[in-house]
């Protein structure tokens, strides 16, 4: 009957955050030593799994998802990616090609997200009427608190993100991303995307400058789209490789 109303249960919207130490050696004194682990009823997954056995069959049929966006999809993975890239680079290199690789990462995209975008994002996919409203549903009333020490916090609303610990968040993060793919493209840049993670590269038979200024104006447009998007770079985790073409081939 929640399906057939467009409702979520709100009594399941509540998530409860534990904090984790990455790693037993690290100083349980430092904040940033700690991972928050969030945690939903198990009627919550039940209910969410009805979606995840139809959403990808969607997704996969209407074949809108993007082909270089190897996450959380059946068939691929962090190994197809990097097979995938790996092997680009090296046949250029082969050709006698330079090539420039970069590595982006984003802050917390998971929990940035737009909800009126995303719910945007479905309705351009061709979900509406009972579907789009539970989707509403589904990511509006949320709340969460914290676990620590014994003690739980007061609950938190939550305003935007998509639901950490939900088999659905995955899935709804690549609705979310699609658009990136179609601004990468429009430079004559190639990618791979596993969920956050997103390598561009591009390869030249020229200067190595050329394929930088490229690269640059990608770049920005790639910012550009995710402040309007309510996305945001790590920069600290954004890298620059450059990768010359092989002696062998020059000669």
């Amino acid at each position: 009957r929640f399906f057939e109303r467009g409702v979520f249960p709100a009594a399941l919207k509540e998530a409860v955050v534990r904090p984790l130490l990455k790693k037993p050696a690290l100083d349980p004194a430092v904040l940033n030593n700690y991972r928050p682990v969030s945690n939903l009823r198990f009627l919550a997954k039940v209910v969410e799994s009805v979606v995840v056995q139809q959403l990808p069959l969607f997704l996969e049929e209407t074949e809108y998802l993007d082909p270089y966006q190897s996450g959380f999809r059946a068939g691929h993975s962090t190994e197809t990616a990097l097979v995938a890239l790996v092997d680009d680079l090296w046949r250029a290199r082969d050709r006698g090609f330079s090539s420039v690789l970069v590595l982006l990462d984003l802050s917390a995209a998971f929990d940035t997200i737009d909800h009126g975008i995303l719910l945007r994002r479905l309705r351009g996919l061709g979900v509406g009427g009972t579907v789009l409203r539970w989707f509403s549903s589904f990511l509006s009333g949320r709340s969460q608190s914290v676990l620590a020490g014994g003690q739980r916090s007061a609950p938190r609303p939550l305003t935007c993100g998509v639901p950490q610990g939900s088999v659905l968040s995955p899935l709804l993060f690549n609705i979310y991303m699609k658009p990136l793919g179609e601004i990468i493209r429009g430079f004559g840049v190639r990618y791979h995307q596993y969920a956050d993670d997103t390598q561009l590269y591009i390869s030249t038979p020229g200067q190595i400058s050329d394929a930088l200024s490229v690269m640059s104006r990608c770049l920005e447009a790639v910012r550009v789209w995710m402040g309007s998007n309510r996305l945001q770079l790590n920069p600290t985790k954004t890298e620059w490789l450059f990768l010359p073409a092989s002696r062998s081939s020059l000669d």
